[in-house]
């Protein structure tokens, strides 16, 4: 199946586009870490600088979503690779002020939005309906392998180019991949065609429709099972253990999320993904839940590299809140959707860090997985009554 998905043209070049412009994200991060430290010498600056980073995600995608269904997609995509390699090439400008340089990657950062949504948003229109899932889950599989490896490779980058090359490098990729999806995508007219969008256009559709509504809360549900990664630190230095044993911590939820993702998309037919979808997502939290035995080192490594197996959920919502969202809306209900997890992970770092602050480590994660199993159960409830209601699709001539 893997096979069959990437001998399509379109999607080859749609996903080697996107993973271009994420490597080249993952080391601009720490080329523009490392360059706020340098220009300023304050480590409070380049806290700000690399928030800049991730903060436009949270109103990218209900503000920009739309231009991916207003305007054609691949335009779309195509048009903010090329705005953000000017943008990104102009920060290494030799004796540029610090905010000029914190505008300019807010602005990239912001057009990460809609050119994901558009990319997104394409994936159906170009993988017949057999190989659709197992395309989401190529794309899913990629971004954890370059999430796991853009650190350590950026940090390995920038040490022998520098942080301004790394940062052409970048802007090189935004490039590449612009060029890569004008070679190879074919263009599409604009999904809405020419009836009126509206900013909260996402917002009414999700809320309108059950499955939607449902998909996105468990997706949501993310923002329990991350809390891991947020404390590892000083998990790890309660067992008396040094930042690589927190290193370890911190990419066994990735690493375990490759493994379900591959499982999942690879050995189960899409029938059985979507059945075990709903009560996977409630299960991730219970081996945060069992941290409350205080198991050791080892055993808290393997439960969480469980619960990033069972997180592989997300590959089969995701992909069919895409699927099923209007074609001509599809971009607004992806940029929402692409924010609310931003959110709902940045409260759940936030929940963690006051949890183990106040009961520590063991006991704290252990309240964040039951808060998350409380969560995840009404949302479970929610998915099952609108499977039992009827078809999910949603008509496709639908309007907001």
């Amino acid at each position: 199946m893997y096979a069959k998905v990437l001998a399509i043209g379109e999607f080859r070049g749609l996903w080697l586009g996107g993973l271009l412009s994420r490597a080249g994200s993952q080391l601009a991060r720490v080329a523009l870490a490392v360059l706020a430290y340098e220009r300023s010498g304050s480590a409070a600056v380049t806290t700000l600088v690399y928030a800049m980073t991730f903060v436009p995600a949270l109103v990218g995608g209900p503000a920009l979503g739309w231009l991916a269904d207003r305007y054609p997609r691949r335009e779309v995509t195509i048009a903010c690779d090329v705005i953000r390699t000017v943008l990104i090439g102009a920060v290494a400008l030799p004796g540029l002020p610090l905010p000029a340089l914190c505008a300019l990657v807010f602005a990239s950062q912001l057009l990460d939005s809609p050119s994901r949504a558009a990319r997104i948003s394409l994936t159906p229109d170009v993988l017949p309906r057999e190989l659709y899932q197992t395309g989401v889950a190529v794309h899913q599989l990629s971004d954890q392998v370059v999430t796991l490896l853009g650190f350590a490779g950026g940090g390995i980058v920038v040490a022998l180019v520098g942080a301004d090359t790394a940062i052409l490098i970048n802007a090189a990729t935004f490039a590449a991949a612009a060029m890569l999806t004008l070679a190879t995508v074919a263009r599409r007219p604009a999904a809405a065609g020419k009836q009126p969008i509206s900013l909260l256009g996402g917002l009414r559709l999700v809320a309108g429709h059950r499955a939607l509504r449902s998909l996105l809360g468990l997706a949501m549900l993310s923002g329990f099972h991350v809390i891991p990664e947020a404390i590892a630190v000083p998990y790890a230095a309660s067992f008396g253990l040094g930042t690589a044993e927190a290193g370890l911590l911190m990419a066994a939820l990735p690493a375990g999320n490759v493994i379900g993702v591959f499982v999942l998309s690879r050995f189960l037919s899409e029938a059985r993904r979507m059945a075990l979808m709903a009560p996977m997502a409630v299960a991730a939290s219970v081996p945060l839940v069992a941290s409350a035995a205080d198991p050791g080192y080892v055993p808290l490594l393997l439960l969480w590299t469980v619960c990033g197996v069972l997180t592989g959920y997300n590959v089969a919502a995701n992909a069919e809140y895409v699927r099923i969202a209007p074609t001509q809306s599809r971009g607004q209900a992806v940029g929402l959707a692409s924010s609310g997890m931003v959110a709902a992970q940045g409260l759940g770092i936030l929940l963690g860090g006051l949890l183990v602050e106040a009961a520590g480590p063991e006991h704290g994660l252990a309240i964040a997985g039951a808060a998350g199993l409380v969560a995840g159960v009404p949302v479970l409830l929610a998915w099952n009554r609108a499977t039992r209601s009827g078809p999910r699709d949603q008509p496709q001539n639908s309007s907001l």
